[in-house]
């Protein structure tokens, strides 16, 4: 009786990243979304022809780098990026889109268009489909970003082949500087807040007329004790620094 001979295929083999589709024309995939209730078929001409479009893409919704870093700077940056040409800003996740709706609510990220790709069809004709069945995710997209204009993929930032989740090129900032190198970006304004405060929509209402964009928070007394030593509303804070309250915001304007 010969001996059995076993062959060891590994997976990751075939759904290899790095597939660069820069130049040519974004594949023909229909989404099934779901839209106030009802289901809506969405296809890849729809989304892309005749528009400047940015996508990025992802390994799974609610997950840490994807939730803290990916999808909060795209948003923060819609406004620069439909000031530079850009007329939408695409997630694109191996989820469904029940999943992709929840997380698009929980990350308030209204202005981004998120897409499900639940059978992962769009990511492997695309060439971004990885195994990651060792984590237990099964197939999903590697991290990505793209230039797309009328369908036609014009630049690709694909993440490095590495272990784990690596996310160096497919960010917000690093698409910016491709499209608008010389892009001013405003700072970074926190305010914290209270409803009722006076004081604090007079701080709102001079950062708006400056057209500053910020970040609203609900005040607690013990965050306000920790990171401003005060307890007084508003605080606000400019790219990491404590400003103080409205008469200082307004002082600090005036410069």
């Amino acid at each position: 009786m010969k001996p059995r001979r076993f062959v060891v295929v590994r997976l990751v083999d075939y759904f290899r990243p790095m597939e660069n589709r820069e130049g040519q024309r974004i594949p023909e995939v229909t989404f099934p979304t779901r839209e106030g209730g009802a289901w809506k078929s969405v296809s890849t001409n729809e989304i892309f022809a005749g528009k400047t479009v940015v996508v990025f893409g992802l390994p799974g919704a609610f997950t840490p780098t994807c939730s803290s870093q990916h999808v909060p700077r795209y948003n923060e940056l819609y406004d620069t990026f439909a000031a530079n040409g850009v007329d939408d800003i695409v997630c694109v996740s191996v989820n469904d889109t029940f999943v992709m709706n929840a997380w698009k609510q929980d990350q308030d990220a209204a202005k981004i268009r998120f897409l499900p790709d639940g059978n992962g069809q769009f990511s492997e004709k695309l060439g971004m489909l990885v195994d990651k069945a060792a984590i237990g995710f099964g197939k999903r997209s590697w991290r990505y970003s793209m230039l797309v204009r009328d369908g036609v993929i014009e630049k690709m930032f694909i993440e490095p082949d590495e272990p784990g989740d690596p996310f160096k090129v497919s960010d917000a900032d690093t698409m910016l500087r491709h499209i608008a190198p010389n892009a001013t970006l405003g700072p970074d304004i926190v305010l914290f807040t209270k409803a009722g405060c006076s004081h604090c929509a007079r701080a709102k209402s001079m950062l708006e007329e400056k057209g500053l964009h910020y970040q609203d928070i609900a005040a607690k007394p013990l965050v306000l004790r920790a990171v401003a030593g005060r307890v007084a509303t508003p605080q606000v804070f400019i790219d990491g620094k404590h400003i103080g309250g409205a008469d200082e915001l307004a002082a600090h304007l005036s410069k």
